[in-house]
């Protein structure tokens, strides 16, 4: 039995990345590209077939026979880390009729119309939108080519199609006893007409989806195999790490390089408009050299730029902004009156593998080999830099040690094709961690005055969500603002609740920050920022109204079953009601906190237990996941993912903030910018709930979630509301803090009332 690879090593990725033709539907006017994914024949996919290689059989973008037997799955989203490559082979296969051990794995070449996803109109890996955008498509693409494949046997025997089954690729007539391999028919079936409309399997047929499925990238990466962006070489190639401007804005003056030069292995210095790279032998080299650069900087008109002046023109825009409505229904009633006020930082994404590219620019071609989510965006950049025409751009896409969404831009890939283009050989460009965190395109800080009117047992006529944030959308793909200028992204998850309730009206106020400073996609992004704010202030009602936080959301659940389903099943496995929260020696201020929504098409509840030491130290104990994601393609994974994203968003909440001084991130590495650690982490428990609804995204629901779960716990053992993130332990410490009045208009700021 053969063993999966995860990666092709000897495919014609040169010929295959340089023969498509790219779509772009983000150049110029807003419009769509050309097609989407497809689970049958486009009029692309001839030349991708021919620059793969010529397979037997090609039906779509996505399967490929080789003469020999090999069945290749080419895979329409990039992975990394969660898992995409192999729930999307188990759909393929499902229908296919093969196993996962039968086949290779191969990242798709740039192409928005051979690969484009339908909720978000571009080759685009992000959103939690993969399994979504594709549940169908692919399992449709795996029947296609079955069908076409029994249709060539059926006609050699004469037999009829029906009487025909498929186990591991080989097609058997039963009545006769004789079968074929797949690649016994293959050239003949891709000589077949199109079978147009195919029957997927019922789920009780199911072999694949639904179960706990290892992951076919999993011994590769145990072994060291696997090649990420950071490992690839290349021949003739040399090493660089960069510096840019500190300051949002600024640019580069000049460089006294002599210190530089000296040391051992350094080769040469790049400069553009406002960075610096250092080109040597060897990374290390490369960083020395860097650290020797006597570098002039022209700051720019953010050189005295502070974290308080951004978050006092946000809270006057709030205040005095002009608000867009993004829902209203029904109008505010009379009754008792609610309001706090809420803050959330700017973030950034730290992923494991920091920013890197190579990069080899030739008169007649640019290659490039880089991880990111948007390919077709990485060429048409390189194409506008270098002035080749996009079918000479040939990206070889890499694995991705982590995206969190700061792979859905392309400054860094720019930044190497700007700097590579100086150089007659190729060029490895590595950000160290410390560049990487001070350049990132940080997660938009927010400043949202939430509130409700009750009735006389506490319960919500009416609420109301003022929000002001930057505009991600708006930066990054203009054409996606709403007609009325709505960035429907900033009001996600709170525009529709999965409570019933009444009356609403819920608007943003756009406030774009200074030049330069950009805002980019966090993992989770617009419902991490509003399922914070909204489950916070709901657990503030429940507890004002003197009920059980489950108890009052089971409340308002009304013909709403599958988030009453996720709630229950979360209380049930966490004991809630029937079991207190650990408590240790060493203090007695131990809660339990709950949160719940539905985000991107799942419903989820998440409940954390926490202990707070006299310190003001949170402390994880347990964690307990309930998800409704509809069917579930790979359970394993969809456990994993929530997992990770929980504790990824536990972090974040606990630990991490971007602050500006005099222009410039402070942060730099995780030092300041930490991580939850081995022994702080909580053991993670994930129910699963079994659906038979159409997919949910799940790559972002436990960061989503996190929070809210944790500050309802926190509030439950200490009695502080905490309304800004992350966590300040001052506030929490027993012998400094006073219990914030939880329903008071002011102050909003948990600092100031502590």
């Amino acid at each position: 039995m053969s063993r999966p690879n995860s990666f092709s090593p000897n495919r014609r990725r040169l010929l295959k990345a340089a023969g498509l033709s790219v779509a772009f539907s983000w150049l110029g006017a807003p419009r769509q590209a050309m097609a989407l994914v497809s689970p049958h024949r486009q009029a692309a996919d001839a030349a991708a077939a021919v620059a793969d290689g010529a397979p037997a059989f090609a039906p779509n973008a996505f399967i490929r026979i080789d003469a020999d037997g090999a069945i290749r799955l080419v895979m329409p989203m990039v992975e990394m880390g969660q898992a995409i490559y192999t729930g999307s082979c188990m759909l393929l296969a499902e229908e296919l009729d093969v196993d996962l051990d039968q086949i290779q794995v191969e990242h798709a070449p740039p192409s928005d119309e051979l690969y484009g996803m339908k909720l978000l109109k571009a080759q685009i890996t992000g959103g939690s939108t993969s399994t979504r955008s594709t549940f169908t498509e692919l399992r449709q693409a795996g029947a296609v080519a079955r069908t076409l494949l029994v249709a060539a046997a059926a006609a050699r025997w004469k037999v009829q199609p029906s009487s025909c089954v498929v186990e591991r690729g080989v097609i058997h007539h039963p009545p006769s006893g004789r079968s074929l391999r797949y690649a016994q028919v293959a050239q003949a079936a891709a000589r077949l007409p199109d079978p147009g409309e195919v029957k997927l399997k019922d789920p009780a047929q199911f072999r694949l989806i639904g179960k706990p499925m290892a992951r076919l990238d999993s011994a590769d990466k145990v072994r060291g195999v696997t090649r990420f962006g950071i490992d690839v070489a290349v021949p003739g190639m040399r090493i660089a790490t960069v510096k840019a401007c500190p300051t949002f804005g600024g640019t580069l003056v000049g460089v006294d390089d002599r210190a530089t030069r000296a040391i051992a292995g350094v080769i040469e210095v790049l400069c553009i408009d406002n960075a610096v790279a250092v080109v040597a032998t060897n990374f290390w080299a490369a960083k020395r050299g860097m650290e020797a650069l006597d570098i002039q900087w022209q700051q720019g008109p953010n050189a005295r730029l502070t974290t308080r002046e951004l978050r006092e023109d946000l809270a006057r825009s709030q205040a005095s902004g002009q608000a867009i409505v993004g829902r209203e229904v029904g109008s505010r009633p009379a009754g008792e009156f609610i309001q706090a006020t809420y803050k959330l930082p700017m973030l950034a994404h730290a992923t494991m593998e920091p920013l890197n590219a190579t990069v080899h620019v030739r008169s007649d071609r640019c290659e490039i080999w880089a991880g990111t989510q948007v390919p077709t965006r990485v060429v048409a950049n390189a194409a506008r830099i270098t002035g080749l025409p996009v079918e000479r751009i040939v990206l070889h896409s890499q694995y991705l040690g982590g995206g969190f969404g700061r792979r859905l831009e392309s400054d860094y890939v720019d930044q190497a094709v700007s700097f590579a283009r100086l150089l007659p050989y190729p060029l490895k460009i590595v950000w160290t961690r410390e560049e990487d965190i001070r350049h990132d395109i940080v997660r938009p800080m927010y400043h949202d005055v939430i509130s409700a009117v009750v009735d006389k047992n506490g319960m919500p006529l009416w609420y109301g969500d003022r929000v002001c944030s930057g505009t991600v959308l708006g930066r990054w793909r203009p054409g996606g603002m709403r007609k009325n200028g709505m960035d429907g992204d900033a009001i996600e998850c709170v525009a529709e609740l999965p409570y019933a309730i009444a009356s609403m009206k819920v608007e943003w106020v756009r406030h774009d920050m200074p030049p330069g400073l950009l805002v980019g996609w966090w993992r989770g992004v617009g419902a991490l920022h509003n399922i914070f704010i909204v489950e916070s202030f709901f657990d503030e009602l429940a507890h004002r109204a003197r009920r059980d936080p489950v108890e009052w959301r089971l409340a308002l659940l009304k013909n709403n079953p599958r988030s009453t389903a996720v709630l229950k099943l979360a209380a049930a496995k966490m004991g809630w009601g029937s079991s207190q929260p650990v408590r240790t020696a060493s203090s007695n201020r131990a809660g339990r906190g709950v949160a719940l929504a539905e985000p991107f098409g799942t419903r989820v509840c998440a409940m954390v237990d926490v202990e707070v030491t006299p310190q003001g130290e949170v402390q994880l104990r347990r964690a307990v996941v309930a998800v409704d994601c509809g069917i579930a393609v790979n359970t394993g994974s969809i456990e994993a993912q929530i997992q990770g994203g929980l504790l990824f968003g536990l972090s974040a909440a606990l630990f991490n903030e971007i602050t500006l001084r005099d222009g410039a991130i402070e942060q730099g590495n995780f030092n300041d910018y930490r991580m939850l650690r081995m022994n702080e982490t909580p053991a993670v428990e994930v129910h699963i709930v079994n659906s038979t609804e159409a997919p949910g995204g799940i790559g972002e629901v436990g960061t989503a979630i996190a929070a809210p779960a944790l500050t309802n716990a926190i509030y439950a053992a200490t009695g502080v509301r905490l309304r800004e993130l992350p966590v300040r332990r001052a506030l929490l410490a027993r012998p400094q803090h006073t219990l914030l009045k939880t329903f008071d208009l002011a102050p909003s700021n948990p600092e100031a009332a502590a």
